[in-house]
Order: structure tokens, then sequence, then C-alpha cells
């Protein structure tokens, strides 16, 4: 009986914590339409959160079109498809690899970052003084976050589909001897705008969810540098493996599979 009791266990405990980041989450979300709103603070993650974020992100699409195009043109080149190189490279970047590359790249950089922040300033005592001072931890450290993670994560896939199929242009173009024109022709002429807008949906969902954990665990972080560093190893590990699940989730939804 001590496997299934230990099972048991291990469920009732996995059901608790996603009832806890639930409510945290609409805690946190109604916490962004209440005033008053600290656009001082929200205008600093946007720029902690988006602009910052940029160079890795940009960094990773473009590799990612760049080996998408490499990868596809080897395959096809079985079937005498290597046309189809342009089309495969859009719609994977902007349906999936986009939206996913930028979630996890970002994920790895901001929710660490706040879950070690909140962290430091739980063992601190400061988010105590906040409350001291009648100012709503919520609202000032929770809601900021979420609104700029909500916003800027697809405008940072934005640029990443634009980087990602520049990637793989200019490996076909100076590598694989495409027709400039030939590429530049099927690209538009296949671009469909649901990829893009199905791929920026992905996007605010993974934003809000990055955020949600970074807070989550730096609010609930135990006390001491052993507290911090599992608190923000929590909210990259859970983030990662909720942006999988969302993005699976959303794409059966939006294409209706």
């Amino acid at each position: 009986m001590k496997p299934i009791t230990t099972l048991g266990h291990y469920t009732l405990a996995t059901l608790q914590e996603i009832g806890c980041v639930a409510i945290f989450a609409a805690r946190g979300l109604k916490s962004c339409f209440v005033p008053p709103f600290f656009w001082r603070e929200i205008f600093r993650q946007i720029m902690q959160i988006g602009f910052y974020s940029l160079p890795i992100v940009g960094l990773t699409a473009f590799f990612a079109g760049v080996v998408i195009a490499l990868q596809t043109y080897v395959g096809f080149t079985r079937f005498n498809a290597e046309g189809a190189v342009a089309t495969v490279v859009l719609i994977t970047i902007t349906r999936e690899l986009g939206p996913v590359f930028a979630g996890l790249m970002v994920a790895g950089r901001v929710s660490s970052s706040i879950a070690a922040e909140l962290g430091a300033m739980k063992v601190s005592e400061q988010i105590d003084a906040l409350m001291t001072l009648r100012v709503d931890p919520y609202k000032f450290l929770v809601a900021p976050r979420i609104i700029a993670g909500t916003l800027m994560l697809p405008v940072l896939v934005l640029i990443c589909d634009i980087i990602g199929i520049m990637g793989g242009f200019l490996i076909s173009v100076t590598r694989l001897e495409f027709s400039t024109g030939t590429y530049l022709a099927q690209t538009i002429h296949n671009f469909v705008m649901m990829d893009l807008v199905s791929g920026l949906v992905k996007a605010a969902f993974f934003g809000f969810t990055l955020v949600v954990f970074g807070c989550y665990y730096g609010f609930n972080s135990a006390l001491g540098a052993r507290g911090v560093g599992n608190a923000t190893t929590n909210a990259v590990v859970f983030a990662c493996i909720c942006i999988f699940i969302l993005n699976s989730l959303l794409t059966a939804a939006f294409f209706g599979i």
C-alpha cells in the first residue's frame, strides 16, 4: 500500500499547488484592472521584460530560421520539393517556433529574475513593509509584471517571426542558391494572417503564464539563499512546462483539431 499512499500524497500535493497558482493568478489579474496603477513600475517592467529580452530572442529566432531552412532543404531534396522551403519556414516560425522559442527564452530570463527579486524582497521583509505602508503588494509588484509580460511577449514574437524568416531567407539565398525574387514571392503568396494571429495570441498567454509563475514562487519563497534558489528553479521549470501544455491546447483550439 505504500506506493499507492505515496502516489496519492503527490497527487493531492500537485492539485493543491495548481489551485494555489490559479488563485494567485486570478488575484493578480484582478489587480491589473483596479486603480491605482503604478505607471512608472509598469514602464520599468516593460523595459525589463521586453526591451532587454530582445537580443536573446532575436538571436534564437535567427538561427532557428537558418536551421529550419537547412533541414527542410535536405529533407525535401529527396522528393524534389525544394521549392517548398520558403513556405515551411514561414509556417513553422509564425505558428510554432516563434512563440514557443520566445516564450522559453523569456521564461528562462524573466521568470527566474522575477522569482529571485521577489524572493529576496520576502527574505528581507520588504513585502511586509509594503503592507505596513498600506500598499497592496499585488498591485505594486504583481500587476505591473503581468501587464508588461502579457503586452510585450506578442511584440517580441512579432519581431522574432521577422528575424526568423529573414534567417531562413538569407541562408536560402546565399547557401542554397535560391532566387531572391522567387523566395520572397513564395513567402508573400503563402502568408496567412491566421498563422500570425495564432502565434501572437499564444504569446500573450505565454507572457501571462511565465510572469505568474515567477511572481508566485517569489512570493512563496522559503527563507534563506536555498529557498530563493529553489523558487527560481521552480519558476523556470513550471513556466516552461506550462508553455508546452498551453501551446498544445491553443494549437488544437485554433486549427480545430
